[in-house]
């Protein structure tokens, strides 16, 4: 197995909110993309009807996670977590104690590595 971290965040959006959603996405997107070099998959989903979520991220390692974690934290939070309301979120991976207290605020669930592989 590689040194991987992953998540999956299930949301749900606030009713009237989707043009909030949409401009926050883009924007920590072009963020993320541009200055977040670790982070191997940044992926976000909705539902036809606008009302669900999912957010797939995927990094490199536990210290990518933390320039994640730390950006989300101090340019984010407020307006993901006042558009977005987190119903489930599973992280996958071997995170380190500080990503794990990091998320720990989310209460995940955490999945261990059994058996697969990851192609680049």
């Amino acid at each position: 197995m590689n040194g991987n971290v992953a998540w999956m965040l299930e949301l749900t959006i606030q009713s009237g909110r989707s043009n909030d959603l949409g401009a926050l996405m883009t924007e920590m997107v072009t963020a993320t993309k541009a200055n977040e070099p670790g982070t191997l998959a940044y992926e976000w989903n909705t539902s036809a009807d606008g009302t669900l979520c999912h957010l797939y991220e995927r990094y490199a390692d536990s210290a990518a996670a933390m320039i994640h974690i730390a950006t989300f934290g101090a340019t984010f939070a407020g307006r993901f977590l006042d558009i977005l309301q987190p119903v489930r979120f599973v992280v996958y991976g071997s995170p380190n104690a500080e990503v794990k207290a990091a998320l720990a605020g989310f209460n995940p669930t955490y999945l261990e590595p059994a058996a697969g592989f990851s192609r680049k």
